[in-house]
């Protein structure tokens, strides 16, 4: 996560969730020996030593999520004649080291960056030796399965995950200005003309100043685009310090962020205003005196952004009231393709703890079935196969529907690259949103520290 969720206590009744129903999470290869995953659904451990009928999970969810993942844990486990504890640490990637040098690793382990997962590749087991993962990688968006390969291994796969290629807007102050929601690239930029030309306010809300992690807001903007433009390898080999930060693929990203935000009326105060705003000032979204009072019309965010609302937005999210607040996803370029930026939580096996009950347990949580309960507390599933009609409201389907029907998905870029260079991106990428950098310049500093 984003430096910015640090800050967010949002309760369930604020936050974004889905509602999900069981994917097809059918392993069986041909073996008779097979168990439930979930409501008559099988999974292979032909060939897996017996368990001892419980299986241990640590992860780093916070006291909601742990809560609602362990009643679903609980009711699959009385289903299956398995007693699964998830035990969720205070600050996981740190714990679960200090756990494993003490011989006290779990039998799975959920890492809430996939970089954590990856350097500990030495002590888990390719899920490949636990059971088929065939079935749960054709289920998921596109990205997801290959968030947690070592040497062409996969070690992990996701159980949760967030959103934030979203736009946050006012309807009521579309609706008073005559603006309609863009669902093409297109019309979000005849839309962003018309709020110029017509003086009535500026299109974007963009802050990014967030104390000593500002510029991190603008490190999202640059994931979107360079993950829509340029795919999922692009992406990836960009992370990995294999494609500069100055090559042609990662300026035409950042020039597009440029003509989206920092030219004349995009946004208060240009992009000084922009360095110098915080990402979290949301009150110019719900202004209406125009251009005169600062008032913006879109927000592109997270969806934890509810939380730095007014109150009464907050208390109208709440009770399903979304006439001030609501949502749309972020319309894909002309010959790019949808995709998806975010994050989640993905889950290994550790070595040495492989048997029958651990390969069910695993299988059960790398299918969407497992989120029926954490979507009340804000959870989105990494998996296409959702059934919209049950999302439980408007706004969360729409969030949901955006994940599904992305082409590819990039899990938090900065969070993923070496800290030296993600620091040097958010002071960088200021600069550049400020004017005191040109791209190839701020480029050329952020590469210097790989």
């Amino acid at each position: 996560m984003k430096t910015a969720s640090k800050f967010v206590a949002l309760s369930a009744a604020a936050m974004l969730g889905l509602a999900g129903c069981a994917a097809d999470t059918s392993t069986d290869s041909g073996s008779t020996d097979s168990g439930s995953t979930d409501s008559g659904e099988t999974v292979d451990v032909s060939g897996l030593p017996a368990g001892d009928g419980k299986v241990t999970i640590f992860g780093g969810y916070g006291e909601a999520d742990a809560a609602n993942f362990q009643k679903t844990l609980d009711a699959w486990g009385a289903e299956n004649g398995i007693e699964v504890t998830f035990t969720s640490l205070a600050s996981y990637d740190t714990d679960i080291k200090v756990k494993i040098e003490a011989g006290q690793e779990p039998d799975i382990g959920m890492w809430p960056q996939p970089g954590g997962l990856k350097d500990l590749a030495d002590y888990l087991v390719p899920l490949a030796d636990v059971f088929d993962v065939s079935a749960a990688q054709a289920t998921l968006v596109p990205g997801w399965d290959q968030l947690a390969v070592v040497d062409g291994k996969l070690y992990g796969l996701p159980v949760s995950a967030n959103m934030k290629s979203l736009v946050f807007y006012n309807p009521s102050a579309f609706e008073a200005n005559g603006l309609t929601v863009p669902t093409t690239e297109a019309e979000l930029q005849a839309l962003e003309a018309k709020i110029v030309s017509e003086g009535l306010g500026y299109p974007w809300c963009a802050g990014i100043e967030s104390g000593g992690a500002t510029g991190w807001a603008f490190t999202d903007w640059m994931e979107q685009y360079v993950l829509m433009f340029h795919g999922a390898d692009a992406y990836a080999q960009w992370i990995a310090g294999d494609l500069d930060f100055a090559s042609p693929e990662i300026s035409k990203a950042a020039e597009y962020v440029a003509a989206r935000l920092l030219a004349d009326g995009q946004v208060n105060g240009g992009g000084v205003g922009m360095a110098a705003d915080s990402f979290g000032n949301t009150a110019p979204l719900f202004e209406t005196g125009g251009k005169a009072a600062g008032q913006c019309f879109m927000l592109r965010q997270g969806s934890f952004i509810v939380g730095f609302t007014p109150e009464d937005i907050q208390a109208e999210v709440a009770a399903g009231d979304y006439s001030h607040f609501d949502a749309f996803p972020i319309p894909t370029p002309d010959g790019a393709q949808a995709g998806v930026i975010g994050g989640g939580d993905l889950f290994a096996v550790f070595d040495g703890h492989v048997d029958q009950d651990v390969a069910k347990v695993a299988a059960f949580i790398a299918s969407d079935a497992v989120l029926v309960d954490m979507v009340s507390a804000g959870a989105i599933s990494p998996h296409k196969t959702f059934d919209s009609a049950l999302y439980p409201n408007e706004l969360n389907r729409k969030i949901g529907e955006a994940m599904a029907a992305a082409a590819v998905f990039g899990f938090d870029g900065s969070d993923q690259m070496p800290a030296e260079v993600n620091a040097e991106f958010w002071a960088a990428g200021t600069d550049f949103v400020a004017g005191r950098a040109t791209w190839p310049e701020a480029a050329a500093r952020i590469d210097s520290k790989y």
